[in-house]
């Protein structure tokens, strides 16, 4: 089953609003079954409302409308959504007392324009709206379904799923499937090296779907498929993440939605173990990222920004004939990565301790290119590890995809060490 979404409002055609309500309905309709092939947003105007209503009821079996609803002049969607089918509009007296009912409880003149918040279209199925005053309206015609439904999502969100939803169930959906997804997500590989070793699992799928998506440092995998029941879509599912994890496994670190740092605090926490940074060239966004799990106080003992040799030296105890001087290896090295981390090892007492130095751009520093990064990984009792990285982008993009390696390095270690 296809659906269409319009959004109608000339606010966000000129940017005043951003329509959050697409992405809300495509996710729920997707949970129903229903497929959305256009989404559309257009301006208060008859014509070119019309044209698109008209459009949409060729290509899609639902057609949602959100907006328009209210009680001013430019509110045309029962309309003109009245007109295309040929049928008048009539008010829907529960909807004008509520109405009324508001305006004299508070005391308030009701001007005649807020009755066309009651407004119904002829064979239409009233859709009540807890949150405000205006009505929706269902209405299935020429076997097409019209949905009308508020533009504020605090009205639009619980009419679609406290009133909508029922109706649909009960007089469109009866032989529809659910959608069923899972998520699988990916770090230490790229979207296109992760795409191929998948390639043929992507041209060839059919049911259940692949669908890779690339974050910043991250990837991750939707599979989607249509099933009758909950068990029978997780034969499918668990059938093709086998599959999947036969050839991936060592970069698979969650099957939901979770960022990595949160699987980092996790492990760390459930296992007692403790955490310290020392930063550089990253400039406390290590720090800033772990910090934003909730629960992170249980593991993260704390992190310093050693931005200048000076600290360096005055805060972890890096020798200035290290950092400066000829032949020294300097800031950017793999030896200060390493006194880094083993410095603030020392300072916090932590179980595991990470550093990051380099040259996030947007010139080369100590004659070393934009990119280049070390970090370090130190641990009680055992060899500190420094790795060498460079890394392509931006000044911001070099500070994220660092700070993501360092969790993913942080994420494989503490695996390793469970198995």
């Amino acid at each position: 089953m296809k659906a269409e979404m319009i959004a109608v409002g000339t606010e966000l055609l000129l940017g005043q609003i951003v329509n959050t309500n697409a992405q809300f309905l495509s996710q729920q309709l997707a949970l129903l079954g229903i497929d959305v092939y256009y989404q559309t947003v257009v301006g208060d105007n008859p014509h070119r409302m019309k044209e698109v209503v008209d459009t949409a009821r060729k290509r899609a079996d639902i057609v949602i409308l959100t907006g328009g609803l209210g009680p001013t002049m430019d509110d045309i969607t029962k309309e003109v959504v009245a007109d295309l089918l040929g049928r008048k509009i009539s008010i829907y007296k529960p909807g004008l007392e509520k109405i009324e009912n508001m305006f004299r409880e508070r005391g308030i003149h009701m001007v005649e324009s807020n009755k066309r918040q009651a407004d119904s279209i002829e064979g239409a199925f009233p859709l009540d709206n807890e949150a405000g005053l205006a009505i929706g309206n269902a209405i299935v015609a020429d076997g097409t379904t019209y949905l009308l439904l508020p533009g504020p999502p605090k009205e639009m969100k619980p009419m679609f799923l406290n009133v909508a939803v029922p109706w649909l169930k009960q007089h469109v959906l009866q032989e529809a499937q659910a959608l069923y997804t899972r998520m699988l997500k990916f770090a230490g590989i790229g979207e296109s090296n992760l795409e191929e070793q998948l390639k043929d699992l992507i041209a060839g799928q059919t049911d259940p779907t692949i669908a890779p998506y690339a974050k910043e440092g991250e990837v991750l995998i939707r599979l989607a498929t249509k099933s009758v029941s909950q068990d029978e879509a997780n034969r499918k599912l668990d059938q093709l993440e086998l599959l999947i994890r036969s050839r991936l496994e060592s970069y698979i670190y969650a099957i939901a939605d979770l960022p990595l740092e949160s699987i980092v605090v996790d492990l760390m926490t459930t296992r007692g173990l403790t955490l310290a940074s020392a930063e550089s060239c990253t400039g406390g966004l290590f720090a800033e990222t772990i910090t934003s799990v909730s629960g992170v106080s249980a593991m993260y003992l704390g992190g310093v920004v050693t931005y200048t040799n000076d600290m360096k030296h005055r805060l972890l105890g890096i020798p200035m004939n290290v950092l400066e001087g000829e032949g020294a290896p300097g800031a950017i090295s793999e030896q200060t990565a390493t006194l880094m981390a083993e410095g603030v090892l020392e300072r916090t007492n932590a179980d595991i301790a990470i550093s990051i130095t380099g040259v996030a751009g947007p010139t080369e520093s100590e004659g070393k290119p934009v990119g280049l990064v070390y970090i370090g990984i130190a641990e009680r009792d055992k060899n500190t590890v420094v790795e060498s990285l460079r890394i392509n982008g931006n000044r911001e993009m070099v500070r994220v995809r660092t700070v993501k390696t360092v969790l993913h390095r942080l994420w494989k270690m503490l695996k390793q060490q469970a198995d």
